[in-house]
């Protein structure tokens, strides 16, 4: 029994000892960001590794306003930025109108999973650097191909959990939905839909990561600009400042869309670990 003697309030239900891993964890993140940061203002500075291996903070931060204002690579940031941004969101929105029905409908369907999961099972493993070659061949050079590169590697892992999540629908919730009267119409768009919205929304975040680091190589297709053009560019002419910043913008922007579908799930999804 809990003390009330001295003013303490009972334990929710169910978290009187706490599940493994529970409790905010934002503070831990930012003392590890902020020595991260602390050790590669430390070794830059004091000389223990060379500039061209790795830039300090300062020459990175000055490349960043160079390119904002002057560009680099014949572009600015904000035009190579924008470039990627209509690559990848395009890509991702595509997958997002196929991949997720595609998904729901092999865990629907035994016909739908036989036909779709063969050849998505087969390409899911493959990098995309292994079949750029054909997406030229097929498609040319133009903008196209750097799209569809990129929707393909989306593409598999959004199916596959879409897919995971109307599988792992509890039975009970089914039977009961039919008991109710239910038709296999409701009970996919009511039950089942609204059970898999976690694995979707995992998928969702696993793909547009799958995405960004597919964006580099689709710009290696006669691209003129892009972060991920910007980045080889720079790599040419061993521009180590350019490659980090541009890996630092990257990675803010994918981060950043992380964040946005976690806050996404949190309000269209409030039920995920509840029941």
């Amino acid at each position: 029994m809990p003390d009330r003697s001295r003013g303490s309030r009972p334990a929710p239900p169910g978290k009187v000892y706490g599940a493994p891993g529970a409790g905010y964890s934002g503070h831990i993140s930012l003392l590890t960001a902020i020595a991260l940061l602390g050790l590669w203002f430390l070794v830059t500075n004091t000389g223990m590794v060379k500039p061209l291996f790795l830039p300090s903070p300062q020459a990175v931060y000055q490349k960043f306003i160079q390119a904002s204002v002057d560009g680099v690579a014949n572009s600015t940031l904000w035009e190579h930025t924008q470039a990627s941004l209509s690559r990848v969101f395009g890509a991702f929105a595509l997958a997002c109108l196929t991949a997720i029905p595609a998904g729901i409908l092999m865990g629907v369907s035994r016909v739908a999973r036989g036909v779709l999961d063969p050849p998505i099972e087969f390409y899911r493993p493959l990098p995309p650097l292994a079949y750029l070659p054909l997406v030229i061949i097929w498609f040319g050079i133009g903008e196209f191909p750097k799209i569809f590169l990129i929707y393909l590697a989306i593409f598999a892992p959004m199916a596959i959990a879409a897919r995971a999540g109307v599988r792992s629908v509890s039975i009970e919730q089914i039977h009961a939905a039919y008991a109710m009267g239910g038709s296999r119409l409701q009970i996919i768009v009511h039950v089942i839909l609204k059970a898999a919205m976690p694995e979707i929304f995992t998928g969702m975040r696993i793909g547009i990561g799958v995405g960004w680091t597919t964006l580099v190589a689709a710009e290696m297709v006669a691209a003129d600009r892009g972060l991920g053009f910007m980045v080889l560019n720079a790599a040419q002419f061993l521009a180590s400042d350019t490659v980090i910043m541009g890996i630092i913008v990257i990675g803010a922007f994918a981060f950043g869309f992380d964040l946005l579908v976690r806050q996404l799930e949190k309000i269209l999804v409030p039920w995920k670990g509840r029941i």
